[in-house]
């Protein structure tokens, strides 16, 4: 007969209680790897699936036992999601609305891989460079705005007015590049 046989069922209960209650996941973690494991739990509940992936599988390499089935899981859930997330526009004008969307609730990256798109697929579209542009001013890339801006009002002179009146580019006023752009001299 085994000594645990013999052990009466009350301090049997006990040991085992005690056993668990070392290898379960303590209530509050704290730590370096537990402060990224949240950031990266918050990336996914953004639909920042891309990053949060990168973020766990980071985190795999080093988690603890406790936490190392969860990042698994997560790391699934957000291939799931990236698998299943590819958008169809019916036009361009379409994706530039889904852009502008982005742009305006402060989803900067995803906006640029937007209007890039675009352009990628209609050189021509001005719409999506002055998209870029006024992206590139929120985001205080100055030269690039203006690259992004002269090639917008090069493909339709309304950008030139538009702009004038865009406080997104109020932080450029005081830029003699950007004055010349929108106010050329007449010949």
């Amino acid at each position: 007969m085994t000594q645990e046989a013999r052990t009466p069922s009350s301090s049997r209960k006990k040991a085992t209680t005690a056993t668990a209650r070392n290898h379960a996941p303590t209530a509050t973690h704290t730590g370096p790897f537990y402060a990224h494991y949240q950031s990266a739990l918050q990336l996914m509940q953004q639909s920042k699936f891309e990053k949060a992936l990168v973020a766990l599988e980071k985190l795999l390499l080093s988690a603890p036992p406790d936490a190392a089935e969860r990042c698994r899981m997560y790391i699934k859930a957000c291939q799931r999601q990236l698998a299943n997330r590819t958008l169809v526009f019916d036009s361009p004008e379409e994706q530039y609305d889904y852009a502008v969307s982005l742009l305006n609730t402060d989803y900067y990256e995803e906006a640029r891989e937007q209007f890039l798109a675009i352009l990628v697929t209609c050189p021509d579209a001005a719409y999506a460079a002055y998209g870029l542009a006024v992206l590139d001013a929120i985001t205080g890339q100055i030269e690039e705005s203006l690259g992004h801006l002269s090639q917008a009002i090069a493909g339709d002179q309304r950008y030139r007015l538009q702009a004038r009146t865009d406080t997104d580019f109020q932080n450029m006023a005081d830029d003699p590049r950007f004055t010349e752009l929108l106010y050329p001299e007449i010949p």
